[in-house]
């Protein structure tokens, strides 16, 4: 068998650690297998650094939460005008739109792959570990049987095929189908939810950033949602119900001690400023951590797609400069209803914020509104937050982000059929419009029609589009307006054809096909 670039980390084990909270564990030796993997204090480091990679996951090349939003009818590829045209290929599903740029997805691939290794080398090391307790152990394998379903998670749904790695290994395996990489993401999600103890949650504890037993209840049912949409089936993969899903979510609801933050906008920093709920807030259920404390030496802590979305080379405060990325679709900002106080909370509106934006010559497919929800933050004197706490604005950002809310188990209850989906539905609505609030039926048009609202910028209405079928997904995307490119107006078109011919997913790094000597097959349309 041929030797598996992608896949090696490399024998040594070098854990350096970033996260908040438990997290803030910095060991400084390099350990190797041979001499660690013994004591229950090498079993938390291991964890430890098994969150790190998970930490990292998102931070190369083409950030999943940034290339999800870009897929989507929310925001474009944008940033500079003199830029090349990678994130248009990407946003355009159009491979001629930059043939250059055929492996921009690679960073990321390399980054799962090993997060994985690090992952299943702790897996296999548990046997000879002198564990305090049965429950503990139990525990520990829970929390990272719930990262690898969250990793493939992320990769079946870009890339579909892709090499199914559940032991660390130096080999070339081929890339699996779509059946039995969602088998192996059921089976760790049920482990962890039979594993996990089922506390209530408290907010900003000294456990806060870890797996719980409700993270893993809820992305159980986002998983079984786009499986069984997109590929049209009943269950997923014959482990997971209709109602063990509802299940799940409906215990979340009942249990968990999670529940909504009063104010919308009071769970972005930008868009609250002072009144901001933190992290780790009640209605966080799961979130990638992030800190201040990178640099140029190794430690890749920050939040690394995120300046990826700033307003273009340009801070105003309270918003901080940064690459243009992801402009928004001014459609999103039409569909809002100005009753809603999501609208506002989301959304940065140059015109309506009286904002002096002067790099408009700089700025590709420029709109006049960019993503509030995760912005790079200033100073009120104008300067790049990062940089004013001693990093560079460019890695230094220490936005969390929340992968799940609880916001989304509501919806996501309702969508399945709960006997409280009125009730589920009408929470998230009331909170979006206050005193402004009127009662809407709960049916799936609606449904859906409030995710698009609740959790827009947030990675997740790619995915509720596709799930939705290829027309669906193909119609929402298909584009032809006018923005301003250097500030010259320009044509942006978008064919939904395109996504149809790609069947939704995206194009595998050529750089990886050609390392795995042809192994590896690339997706229909790229």
């Amino acid at each position: 068998m041929k030797r598996i670039n992608y896949l090696i980390l490399g024998i040594g084990l070098l854990f350096t650690f970033g996260c908040k909270d438990f997290l803030d564990t910095q060991p400084k030796a390099v350990l190797n297998e041979d001499s660690f993997y013994k004591t229950q204090g090498d079993a938390f480091s291991a964890l430890v650094g098994c969150y790190d990679g998970l930490q990292n996951i998102h931070n190369q090349s083409v950030g999943f939460p940034v290339a999800s939003e870009v897929l989507s009818d929310d925001v474009f590829g944008a940033t500079g005008n003199v830029d090349g045209f990678g994130w248009q290929m990407i946003d355009e599903f159009d491979p001629q739109r930059s043939p250059s740029d055929r492996s921009m997805f690679e960073g990321n691939w390399v980054a799962y792959y090993k997060a994985l290794y690090r992952i299943n080398v702790f897996l296999e090391k548990f046997d000879q570990i002198a564990w305090d307790s049965d429950e503990l152990r139990s525990q520990y394998e829970a929390e990272v049987r719930f990262m690898r379903a969250f990793i493939y998670f992320d990769m079946v749904r870009l890339w579909e095929k892709v090499p199914l790695v559940l032991k660390s290994t130096s080999e070339n395996p081929p890339q699996a189908e779509p059946d039995a990489i969602y088998t192996a993401i059921a089976e760790d999600l049920k482990f962890a939810i039979e594993n996990l103890p089922g506390e209530a949650y408290v907010p900003q504890s000294s456990t806060s950033g870890r797996v719980t037993k409700w993270a893993a209840e809820a992305l159980t049912a986002r998983v079984f949602l786009f499986y069984t949409g997109y590929y049209g089936k009943s269950d997923l993969v014959g482990v997971i119900t209709k109602s063990n899903a509802l299940e799940y979510l409906e215990d979340v609801i009942s249990n968990s001690g999670h529940g909504l933050v009063d104010d919308f906008a009071n769970l972005w920093p930008a868009a609250s400023l002072d009144n901001y709920a933190g992290e780790d807030n009640i209605e966080t259920v799961f979130a990638i951590k992030y800190t201040f404390t990178s640099d140029y030496n190794g430690n890749s802590d920050g939040n690394g797609w995120l300046v990826m979305l700033g307003i273009r080379e340009q801070s105003i405060y309270p918003y901080g400069n940064g690459w243009g990325g992801g402009t928004v679709n001014p459609k999103l900002w039409n569909d809002f209803d100005d009753k809603d106080t999501r609208k506002v909370a989301s959304i940065i509106s140059i015109v309506d914020e009286g904002l002096d934006f002067q790099k408009t010559e700089s700025q590709r497919e420029y709109t006049g509104y960019y993503v509030k929800k995760y912005t790079p933050m200033s100073t009120k004197s104008g300067k790049n937050l990062g940089d004013s706490l001693g990093t560079n604005f460019q890695i230094g950002q220490f936005q969390d982000y929340v992968s799940i809310r609880y916001a989304d188990v509501l919806l996501m209850a309702a969508e399945l059929g709960s006997p409280s989906a009125q009730d589920y539905f009408d929470q998230v609505r009331q909170r979006a419009y206050k005193d402004n609030f009127s009662s809407k039926t709960v049916n799936q048009a609606n449904i859906m029609q409030e995710r698009y609202f609740e959790f827009a910028f947030e990675g997740i209405r790619y995915w509720d589009l596709l799930r939705q079928g290829l027309d669906v997904a193909a119609q929402a995307v298909e584009t032809d307006i006018t923005v301003l490119n250097g500030g010259v107006s320009t044509e942006k078109v978008i064919k939904g054809s395109n996504l149809k011919t790609c069947r939704g997913f995206q194009q595998i790094p050529y750089n990886q096909i050609t390392r795995s000597s042809g192994v590896l097959v690339q997706n229909t349309g790229w």
